[in-house]
């Protein structure tokens, strides 16, 4: 989420909930994934559409502990797996399930982790520079003060997008010498201080190494590349998989998984040689461009303006990568 850390705090909305439900079209006796529960939003419309049942996975145990009123509420049909959304076969195979009809993933940080101050998500709050979603293993402030420069830069450039990357790790590592940077505050002045001054209407300065950090902390790259092999492994013929991102890092490791092993692969021309595929597609694209939120939905939650929805549909005749129907 490249540009919501400098939005201002807002009580939690799924991004693109009805595209989301309208992708999955839930049907009675059906099974899907919510492999990001966050604050149930998905799962809660997708239990609303059919008497069917979510089994919802999230990595905080924050959100776990507080998915209470809706396990009262959908009993026997909502169930709640900790744990991360790339061993989502694992998690589900512990509950004897082995095949879905749909999963869905909501990429990236959730509102309710930005908005608490002591997470230390988010420059606007002051907090400890922390950035953890399972609060557990290594910290943002650990990054901050132990890595060398240049791997700094590196991080910062890759996951940030951050075009003085060199110069923001330059700063960092002049101003840890004085002081260890423990605070989101302080991180924020001394990315600020390095970048120099920006348009009022540009996103603050220290959004995109902000980002970078906690993107590093949780292995978010790596976590969707699992995520979609896994959600691979336990879709069935007929399922979809529908996938919002917020920023062009994550889209486009979903449009690139998401096209490798769809009809829409490339398949050569006449000046080149037709490249084998490794396997037959298993996907239709649904969305091939991506689905934008609407103007209106935009206004009434700015959190919306750069996400993206992907929607893919497991071919009738082509199995679960985990082993056939």
């Amino acid at each position: 989420m490249a540009d919501i850390m400098s939005s201002p705090a807002s009580p939690h909305q799924s991004v693109l909930l009805s595209e989301v439900v309208s992708a999955l079209s839930p049907r009675d006796g059906a099974i899907y994934v919510d492999g990001t529960f966050g604050a149930g939003g998905y799962s809660r419309a997708i239990l609303e559409a059919a008497n069917c049942t979510v089994f919802a996975i999230d990595r905080d145990p924050g959100a776990v502990r507080d998915a209470q009123p809706l396990l009262d509420r959908f009993k026997g049909r909502l169930h709640i797996l900790q744990g991360r959304f790339g061993d989502m076969a694992k998690l589900l195979a512990t509950q004897g399930i082995d095949q879905v009809q749909g999963v869905t993933l909501d990429l990236g940080v959730s509102s309710m982790q930005l908005d608490q101050a002591e997470r230390g998500f988010s420059f606007r709050f002051h907090g400890p520079l922390d950035m953890r979603m399972e609060q557990e293993g290594e910290t943002a402030a650990d990054l901050v003060n132990k890595m060398a420069e240049q791997p700094l830069a590196d991080l910062i450039f890759t996951f940030g997008e951050e075009k003085k990357a060199r110069r923001v790790a330059k700063a960092i590592i002049a101003a840890r010498a004085l002081a260890p940077i423990t605070t989101t505050q302080q991180l924020g002045e001394i990315v600020r201080r390095a970048i120099g001054p920006t348009p009022a209407n540009r996103i603050d300065p220290a959004t995109r190494t902000f980002q970078a950090l906690r993107i590093a902390v949780n292995d978010e790259m790596g976590e969707i590349d699992r995520g979609l092999e896994a959600a691979d492994a336990i879709l069935a013929p007929g399922g979809r998989l529908a996938i919002v991102s917020f920023h062009s890092l994550e889209d486009r490791r979903v449009k690139a998984f998401l096209r490798s092993r769809s009809t829409s692969a490339p398949r050569g021309s006449r000046h080149l040689p037709e490249t084998p595929q490794a396997e037959a597609p298993r996907y239709r694209l649904i969305s091939p461009g991506g689905i934008e939120p609407s103007d209106a939905e935009i206004a009434r939650n700015p959190r919306a303006r750069s996400a993206r929805l992907r929607i893919a549909e497991r071919l009738a005749d082509a199995h679960p990568a985990g082993g056939a129907a």
